[in-house]
């Protein structure tokens, strides 16, 4: 894919920034963050006052100025110093007004030509431009050279004539631009002034920033310190510390993150509990047989001239011991297998019905040993994407337990439906039933409702743990509804799409 360079670079930069590990800091980016915000406004602040101290000073100078030359303009026309500049008072007051403004005053009559320059260079010349034409016809001008650091001006020297002497009701007053003052006045003062002003307000702002800096410095450090509370309460539940709860209310973020972590760390408490119980009963069912097949060889052992039967008899309880250990060992392996991730299973399209169906056939045998009725239901054709081998095992399970916990001459019936999403099995029996206390702890591994008889008839206790496992995995669930010397009915709910997440 191509990327324009100007691209190419930004995305170079957000790069290069990324790894540099202070920049990803949060304290560093709110101290950041507080240290700009601060500082435009003191630097915007510092450039308007400035700015408007100067426009202010040479407005002020301007009107001065050109009051000043409207008095002047006066004594011009009353003394007809454009006809005669041998005025001693009108040149003693227009070297005055040079002087006080350290400039530069031109006189000029009508014809354009200059009567009076205080430098003396241009006296008796024709002066020909936009302002003094414009000023000519009786428009004022000003402008402001902020370079070279003057203002020059253009002041109209007018005379009143009144019209119409002869008819004094019809008597009106004329202005007749008569002639023009172009006065250029230095701003040095002004500049110097500036000058000053620059400088303490450069002291200022300098005080201004190193001000901001530390508070900055100080807000970011208050305002991070609730994460590093959440960070020191986590560092010291790692390292086993404490089991308390965090509780860190200083801002709602960090109230959120330590009850996900309190949550989180419930959880972790929960399965390590959970994990210890299955290793302390993972001994003891183990260890139970093997403790049985010590006592009956050592029995063997001790004795002399052991007759046969016994000798048979004892062998038959060792090899049934081994059986039991056997079934233990391979339920273990497959609530192992269970415990995987879901990227284990081999998901594929499967009739469910020829798969209940197979599920009957293999275990009515049983049935019919124990004198169990084994009725099957199918509602309506059901396809759906599981994995074959564990739902298979999940089933069987269900149906199995369901004979073995079952009343002489009771029933078992497996009813299997469907809608647009999902397809149920329901496996119902006559059995015993579950106790109302013993049914939240069913999945629990090696839980038995009834240990006596689960050891009669050979439960590991794992059957019903690696059932949910394996529902759990497809993305279904389970729910039972049991009554003592009634009996119980699991209810499988899976999808028929798997939807992998």
């Amino acid at each position: 894919m191509y990327v324009p360079n100007g691209a190419w670079g930004i995305t170079l930069l957000k790069e290069k920034l990324r790894n540099i590990k202070i920049l990803r800091s949060l304290k560093t980016r709110i101290f950041l963050i507080l240290l700009i915000v601060g500082l435009i406004p003191c630097i915007w602040m510092r450039h308007a006052i400035l700015q408007n101290y100067e426009k202010r000073a040479v407005s002020v100078r301007t009107s001065d100025i050109s009051t000043q030359l409207k008095i002047l303009a006066n004594h011009l026309i009353t003394y007809h110093y454009l006809q005669d500049t041998s005025s001693e008072v009108i040149n003693a007051e227009i070297d005055q007004l040079s002087s006080l403004y350290d400039g530069r005053v031109m006189i000029i009559n009508g014809d354009l030509h200059v009567v009076k320059d205080t430098y003396g260079i241009s006296e008796n010349k024709t002066v020909i431009s936009e302002e003094v034409v414009r000023c000519i016809k009786g428009e004022s001008t000003s402008r402001y050279d902020k370079d070279n650091g003057y203002i020059e001006m253009t002041i109209p020297i007018t005379e009143t004539i009144v019209l119409g002497q002869d008819e004094p009701e019809k008597a009106e007053n004329k202005e007749v631009v008569r002639g023009v003052m172009l006065v250029s006045a230095s701003t040095d003062t002004i500049m110097a002034t500036m000058v000053i002003l620059n400088r303490n307000a450069t002291i200022v702002e300098v005080i201004a920033i190193v001000g901001i800096f530390v508070i900055s410095m100080l807000a970011a450090k208050c305002l991070i310190r609730p994460f590093e509370k959440i960070t020191e309460a986590l560092n010291e539940a790692q390292e086993g510390y404490t089991n308390d709860p965090i509780s860190v209310t200083d801002y709602l973020e960090t109230e959120h993150i330590g009850d996900a972590f309190n949550r989180v760390l419930g959880r972790m408490k929960l399965l390590d509990d959970s994990r210890q119980e299955f290793v302390s009963n993972v001994s003891h069912e183990l260890k139970t047989p093997i403790t049985s097949m010590k006592v009956l060889a050592d029995s063997l052992i001790t004795q002399d001239d052991v007759p046969v039967e016994l000798y048979q008899e004892f062998m038959k309880d060792i090899a049934d011991e081994i059986e039991r250990e056997d079934k233990i060992i391979t339920d273990l392996l497959s609530l192992v297998k269970m415990d995987r991730t879901a990227a284990d299973l081999n998901i594929a399209q499967v009739d469910i019905n020829m798969l209940v169906e197979l599920i009957m056939k293999r275990l009515r045998p049983i049935a019919q040993k124990r004198d169990v009725e084994l009725v099957y239901e199918s509602v309506r054709p059901v396809t759906a994407a599981v994995d074959e081998v564990k739902l298979t095992l999940a089933i069987s399970n269900l149906v199995e337990n369901a004979i073995k916990y079952n009343k002489e001459h009771g029933w078992v019936k497996v009813t299997l439906d469907a809608d647009h999403q999902f397809f149920t099995v329901e496996v119902a029996d006559s059995g015993i039933g579950i106790p109302e206390e013993s049914i939240e702890h069913i999945y629990e591994r090696f839980y038995r409702v009834d240990k006596s008889r689960s050891r009669e008839i050979g439960g590991t206790g794992l059957g019903l743990a690696i059932t949910r496992n394996a529902i759990i995995m497809h993305r279904g669930s389970i729910k039972v509804v049991s009554e003592e010397e009634v009996g119980t009915t699991f209810t499988v709910k899976i999808p028929l799409t798997y939807i992998a997440v």
